[in-house]
């Protein structure tokens, strides 16, 4: 059941890049490993994605709202299993999980075409 509007979806994708981008630093697990840089490098692709989505809040509206849900799901797995493919879950893991978890969950809830597209211009009916 996709129930997130794609301007809401755009909203929280911003958001989860910066969470993600600072969230070592933040929550205290930085520790300058893959724990530190898997999600500041997930974090800042989402906001290079997003700004790049046919979407209400895309800027260039070159990729397509079925491809970035997508990349959301796929970053969201990465993201999830990353202190195990990486061997840091006897250090940090949770935010990881519950960030990873809640990623693939919106992209599977989220519309797959944007009421508007990047400019105001109108986008095929929901």
């Amino acid at each position: 059941m996709r129930i997130i509007p794609t301007q809401i979806h755009g909203v929280v994708d911003y958001l989860v890049g910066i969470l993600l981008i600072a969230a070592p630093w933040v929550f205290g697990f930085a520790a300058d490993g893959a724990e530190t840089w898997v999600p500041v490098i997930l974090g800042a692709g989402t906001i290079v994605y997003s700004l790049m989505t046919n979407y209400e809040l895309g800027v260039l509206g070159v990729v397509p709202m079925p491809m970035h849900l997508a990349l959301d799901a796929v970053a969201g797995i990465f993201l999830a299993l990353s202190p195990w493919l990486f061997g840091f879950a006897e250090f940090v893991w949770v935010p990881h999980v519950v960030v990873g978890v809640l990623e693939i969950g919106a992209a599977a809830m989220t519309q797959t075409v944007p009421t508007r597209t990047p400019g105001g211009r109108a986008g095929a009916p929901i």
